[in-house]
């Protein structure tokens, strides 16, 4: 019956070993994700790329689907599915359906794994902590409690979004200022006066008062996105804080001016203006 409706014509498809989908056409999103647990067998999560997407949350440009499954379970990989043997399924998972998924910090992690490039590890987990779908702390945990082996990009871009990194261009900020030997700043720290928050800046040096903005044009498309900028700028002038905007362009390409107009403003601030609270970032 099976050789019959998957021939050609057929109104069957085989979708992976073992695993039918029972109407013709490209399979979508749900049915993919469906055919991979299928093929992994029962206690299988979905975890990676194909997980953060569940949660809604940025994700590797990927058509692979990542699979747990339990260690001593014989299954290779096929096809668009990748599996993942590991003797510490995830405690808590989620589900759309019939669809299991890991949590955001165990997405994360495992999606990381496979990238090789540091601005793209760091927004995937920026991109998470941002969103509060998961601490950094989750993913400390995740990270002690994984294998040692291909964790190198993971460990550095934990340190980054743990000393408040939260974009691609914050952190080119951040290796431009590590290179030039400049003091290091606090990323999305929070400035309070009294209990009013002024702003969240990008870059701050509380002993200096200074703060930088990193200005991306994907930000500004809108007038209401420039106004909203302005208005910030102008609460944190008003309270005697120097602001310096950048756009991530400038700190690619003229890393020397970016730098000296820094050290030039480190140089001549007088201090952090009186009554200005700051609060780290969100972990």
């Amino acid at each position: 019956m099976l050789q019959r409706r998957t021939r050609g014509g057929g109104p069957w498809q085989r979708v992976l070993p073992g695993v039918y989908l029972t109407v013709t056409g490209t399979p979508t999103t749900d049915q993919r994700d469906m055919a991979a647990l299928l093929y992994a067998g029962p206690g299988s999560v979905i975890t990676g790329a194909a997980a953060l997407r569940r949660h809604g949350l940025r994700a590797p440009e990927t058509k692979v689907v990542d699979v747990l499954v339990p260690a001593k379970r014989r299954r290779g990989d096929t096809s668009f599915v990748r599996v993942q043997r590991t003797t510490r399924l995830p405690e808590m998972s989620y589900a759309s359906g019939e669809l299991i998924f890991a949590a955001p910090s165990r997405a994360v992690v495992d999606a990381i794994r496979s990238l090789t490039a540091l601005p793209e590890a760091r927004a995937v987990m920026a991109s998470a902590v941002q969103r509060r779908r998961c601490t950094v702390t989750d993913l400390m945990d995740e990270l002690a409690e994984g294998p040692i082996r291909g964790s190198a990009l993971l460990r550095t871009a934990l340190i980054e979004v743990a000393g408040g990194v939260r974009s691609a261009a914050e952190g080119d900020l951040r290796a431009l200022l590590i290179r030039a030997g400049l003091p290091r700043p606090l990323f999305n720290a929070r400035l309070y006066r009294g209990d009013v928050l002024i702003a969240v800046p990008d870059a701050w040096w509380p002993d200096a008062g200074l703060a930088v903005e990193v200005d991306s044009r994907e930000w500004h498309l809108l007038p209401a996105d420039w106004e909203r900028t302005m208005r910030r700028h102008a609460r944190m002038s008003a309270c005697g804080i120097v602001v310096l905007h950048f756009s991530p362009h400038q700190i690619r390409s003229e890393p020397v001016t970016v730098i000296e107009a820094i050290k030039a403003a480190l140089g001549v601030t007088c201090g952090s203006p009186a009554g200005i609270r700051t609060l780290p970032a969100f972990p």
